[in-house]
């Protein structure tokens, strides 16, 4: 089945309702912008008034335009849409744009209009994107309906937008720094056509060579994930997503309507997806710009070239901590290089020449030395200007140069423009470059003009270079291979529909362990009593030292409620903590007893399902500490092996699962097996609210689930 943007971003006419003779009228900037910036397919303006709009012959009504458009944007009120978009459907027109704000974004009658336009849109086959968005920009067509003029060649970076803001006011921004789009999207309210559609389809662009999205929210989570998992591997997708905080969320929902999720769980789904999360737009733009234009990393290996030790130190720090490896060029290569270098200036990597103005060895010479030295699979360089350093000093220089113009000192001045930027294309090896000096600097703009990303200051050079890296690794990981879920366990359904048929808001831990057991996760045998002489006598069945816990389902934190006897040794020491349990609980409970599992090692682990996102599994530090340190790992449910396997090393404290301080490794494959099996279960138990193993300590190098949490659905909690 065709993607429905395919059509959408390539009409051959377009039917525009909102355009006037204003230029100060948002319809009619989204025409001149149709009109001025090298569409070369039909425009038609519809107005009641007007006869002629823009040069243009303008129509009363829909059925008066002489032939059938491909495409309508709608710019008028709200409540015009409706009736207007049916006369379109009438007429034939299959998709539209519509730029109107006063929707779902709104409140309630909004979400009533915007359920209206969705009815009549599936009454006559349409699709569109919007409501309350900016349009779309397809420089393959010379197609911009945004506000902003839009005159450079086509690019390589699509874009996917839920802010108009991000495809249209950042034009001239863009501009200024070379930066070029593919195509872009505004998605809006995502009422029709979305994201995840938009996505698809710039996945398959072969224009489009990286993708960025800025995202306040995913409404579905499976669908994204899936068809990100099929792009990721073969082309590059970076996100910016601004929804996790209240605030953030709260901005989103009236902005765009958007669902938004905890920045936590989106974290886990970008890592899952292979898609490269960054924190501002303009690293946004900046990287997705890197990724589009540069070749692929081969490996990690980092040159780094300066006229600054300051800022070649800075980028040299801060590629290293983001991956990279800067090792000392060869003795064969800076033999090399210091006869084009003054003789205290180092040659070893970083190679700092030192303040010199002969930007032919900065930006040519040593740069090819290296690239053609196979000791290297990326570059940063930094202090390749001239004409905005010669600006900042002529007013103390003019006077000895006898008020030569600028441009006769210029021309003193080593100057090939051509071989510095086809270096990286040329040799297949990715290169950013950091100068101070913006487009007004005659060497950023010849940077900009070969696709070769410019930032303006060291670390944000380093920083690109670094996503380089990030999705290099990603490329490298096994592909994705979909799990087989496990048909539901009758005996676990029973247990369950036990608990809601008493409307319990959780199970209690033995039901829990019950449960999680019969799907193959590692819990310790348990015993249940009901008297100090039962309890004697399940604790040495269970075997000295054991564990016994106050038992009951309303009882979700024992250890806060000092409901927890560790290490009892002896059948008085049993007897002592089942009266003192009793006595906490203030109820009459059963004691659950179990033999003590030993170890050092605390993990947890556990799913959740968050609204608006679906259920998720965690990993991470375990223990009474879990809040304290917040060192997890979030994927979304279910996974696959491999995915669980990347859980386990996601985490900071990661180290702890190999040999440590006289302890054995953890077995891996166990404690994968564990993590995917546990993401399974709110697949066939969706009455599960939550799961919360915690602690999963490590036994030797085996994992246990000492304890655990089962919350239903729609329970208080």
């Amino acid at each position: 089945m065709d993607n429905p943007f395919t059509s959408l971003m390539n009409p051959r006419s377009i039917a525009i309702v909102g355009a006037s003779n204003n230029p100060m009228k948002m319809g009619t900037m989204h025409a001149l912008s149709i009109l001025k910036d090298g569409f070369d397919g039909k425009l038609f303006p519809v107005h009641p008034t007007e006869k002629v709009i823009l040069g243009l012959p303008a129509y009363q009504k829909v059925e008066d335009i002489p032939e059938t458009p491909d495409l309508a944007i709608f710019v008028i009120p709200a409540a015009a849409v409706p009736g207007l978009l049916e006369d379109f459907g009438k007429k034939g027109t299959r998709r539209a744009i519509i730029i109107t704000a006063g929707f779902r974004e709104v409140g309630d009658d909004g979400r009533d209009l915007e359920d209206k336009i969705n009815s009549i849109a599936e009454k006559y086959q349409i699709r569109f994107i919007g409501p309350n968005c900016m349009g779309i920009i397809n420089t393959e067509i010379s197609l911009n309906t945004t506000v902003a003029s839009l005159t450079e060649k086509p690019g390589y970076l699509g874009f996917i937008s839920q802010s108009g803001t991000y495809v249209t006011q950042s034009l001239p921004y863009l501009r200024k720094h070379g930066i070029r789009f593919s195509k872009a999207i505004s998605v809006g309210n995502e009422a029709n056509m979305n994201t995840i559609d938009a996505l698809e389809y710039l996945g398959e662009d072969s224009q489009t060579r990286a993708i960025a999205l800025y995202i306040e929210g995913i409404r579905d989570i499976p669908r994204f994930l899936e068809v990100a998992r099929r792009i990721t591997p073969h082309k590059p997708v970076i996100a910016q997503y601004v929804g996790g905080s209240k605030a953030g969320a709260r901005s989103g929902l009236s902005h765009t309507g958007a669902m938004a999720g905890p920045a936590h769980l989106y974290e886990g789904l970008f890592r899952q997806a292979g898609i490269l999360q960054i924190h501002s737009v303009e690293d946004l733009y900046g990287h997705g710009w890197t990724l589009a234009t540069q070749p692929r990393l081969k490996g990690n290996r980092l040159g780094v070239l300066t006229n600054s030790g300051g800022p070649g130190t800075a980028m040299a720090n801060t590629c290293e901590m983001g991956g990279f490896e800067v090792p000392p060029f060869s003795a064969s290569l800076q033999e090399k290089i210091k006869p084009l270098i003054p003789p205290h200036a180092p040659s070893g990597n970083p190679v700092d020449i030192t303040f010199n103005l002969n930007l032919d060895v900065l930006a040519t010479e040593i740069p090819r030395l290296v690239m053609e030295s196979g000791e290297v699979d990326a570059i940063v360089l930094h202090g390749a200007f001239r004409y905005g350093f010669i600006e900042a000093i002529y007013p103390h220089i003019k006077e000895l140069a006898n008020n030569a113009p600028i441009e006769d000192i210029l021309s003193m001045m080593p100057s090939d423009f051509e071989s510095p930027g086809k270096l990286p294309h040329d040799y297949g090896i990715p290169m950013t470059i950091s100068s101070f000096f913006d487009s007004d600097d005659d060497f950023t703009r010849m940077y900009h003009e070969n696709d070769v990303p410019h930032f303006d200051a060291p670390e944000k050079t380093a920083r690109a270079m670094v996503s380089m890296l990030q999705y290099h690794q990603v490329t490298l990981r096994q592909p994705y291979t979909q799990p087989e879920l496990p048909t539901a366990d009758p005996e676990a359904s029973a247990i369950l529909q036990k608990a809601l048929k008493e409307k319990r808001n959780a199970l209690d831990e033995h039901d829990a362990k019950k449960l999680l057991k019969l799907y193959g996760i590692p819990v310790p045998d348990e015993y249940i009593a009901n008297s100090e002489d039962e309890a004697i006598h399940s604790a040495e069945g269970a075997g000295f030292p054991v564990v016994m816990k106050a038992l009951h389902h309303d009882i979700l934190h024992k250890t806060e409620k000092g409901l927890i006897g560790l290490n009892i040794s002896s059948a008085e020491e049993v007897r002592q903590t089942y009266r003192l349990l009793q006595e906490r609980a203030g109820m009459d409970v059963p004691i659950l007893i179990y033999h003590m599992v030993e170890g050092s090692r605390e993990f947890m682990a556990g799913t959740v399902r968050q609204q608006g996102f679906g259920p998720a599994v965690l990993f991470g530090l375990g223990g009474i500490f879990t809040e304290g340190l917040r060192d997890t790992a979030f994927r979304v449910a279910p996974l696959s092996l491999h995915e669980a396997e990347e859980m386990l090393t996601d985490i900071r404290g990661w180290r702890l699962l190999g040999e440590f301080r006289n302890m054995p490794p953890v077995d891996m494959d166990a404690l994968a097996r564990l993590i995917q099996q546990l993401s399974f279960i709110p697949a066939m138990h969706p009455e599960i609210s939550e799961i919360d193993c915690n602690p999963v300590i490590i036994e030797g190098s085996r994992p246990v689930a000492v304890d655990a949490l089962i919350v239903l659905a729609n329970s208080d909690r």
